[in-house]
């Protein structure tokens, strides 16, 4: 799967996404952020539809039921009421929401986000990619800039249901099926930069070096010590270095600067910010380490 937010691939699963529910009697609403409301009415349309969805976007090539799950599940439910010519008493909704991974246009859960008041708009529409490409200008590109306002005063739901993949390995372990969530993982993303002093590998010695990456390697370990040996481990909080980039890209050069990609979660905000004070503190140690 490459379904990045706005792609090519991302407007051919979109144009389906409608052809389909389409077939079940559904009417498209389309808001300014690309979301996709495919809305089957109900008895009161004087109400707010019910909800049922997820998000069509992937990771890049990965991420086969992550998202896509929940939509497609959800226009199961729309394809047997309809079939059975049921007319359900509030509106039906099944929705896509855009650029929920957050893969192309960091953060996650962007347009989603609009919809719930956390961004505004504008800002949401200039969060740009790799290429400097921003979101507002992609789905203008693909044809899904809409003209409902993404808001959930200008277009409310009564209620929002998600069947979503897990991804890890509890209830395969559990042996068990399905489970309903209890809460959801409070998540913060981070850029870490360190400057170090690029030098020769084979006359610099080791203790006239200030390694980048070294000091890289440091934070990753410290990182993981963090929540796996203090109190946050057993409420189940997490941090990952997944993203490492250094250079220069030189086998006999130490290298200068290192970019890393943190990402820490837990079911608590207090203890996302336990961990992030923590490493806060030993990053800096380790900076000044560099230099010592």
């Amino acid at each position: 799967m490459d379904r990045l937010a706005s792609n090519d691939d991302d407007k051919k699963v979109r144009d389906w996404f409608i052809s389909e529910t389409a077939k079940c009697g559904c009417f498209h609403r389309i808001d300014e952020m690309g979301n996709i409301f495919a809305i089957r009415p109900g008895q009161n349309n004087d109400l707010p539809p019910i909800a049922l969805g997820s998000h069509l976007d992937t990771q890049p090539t990965g991420g086969k039921y992550d998202g896509i799950l929940g939509v497609v599940s959800a226009m199961e439910v729309l394809q047997v009421i309809h079939t059975n010519n049921i007319t359900t008493y509030a509106p039906l909704a099944v929705v896509n929401w855009t650029n929920e991974e957050g893969a192309r246009f960091p953060p996650a859960m962007l347009c989603s986000g609009v919809w719930g008041g956390a961004f505004t708009v504008e800002w949401a529409k200039s969060r740009a990619d790799a290429e400097g490409r921003t979101i507002g200008d992609e789905l203008k590109r693909i044809g899904y800039v809409g003209s409902t306002r993404c808001s959930y005063d200008d277009n409310p739901l009564l209620a929002h249901f998600e069947v979503h993949i897990e991804q890890g390995p509890i209830l395969d372990q559990a042996e068990q099926p399905a489970a309903v969530v209890k809460g959801v993982q409070s998540i913060r993303w981070y850029n870490v930069s360190i400057r170090g002093r690029e030098a020769h590998t084979g006359t610099t010695p080791m203790d006239r070096r200030s390694d980048a990456l070294l000091g890289a390697a440091k934070m990753i370990v410290d990182t993981n010590r963090f929540v796996t040996e203090s109190e946050v481990a057993s409420r189940g909080g997490r941090a990952t270095i997944a993203v490492i980039n250094s250079s220069p890209q030189s086998i006999n050069t130490i290298a200068g600067s290192v970019h890393l990609g943190l990402d820490i979660r837990a079911p608590l905000d207090s203890d996302v910010e336990l961990v992030e004070g923590l490493c806060r503190v030993r990053f800096q140690e380790t900076v000044l380490l560099l230099y010592s």
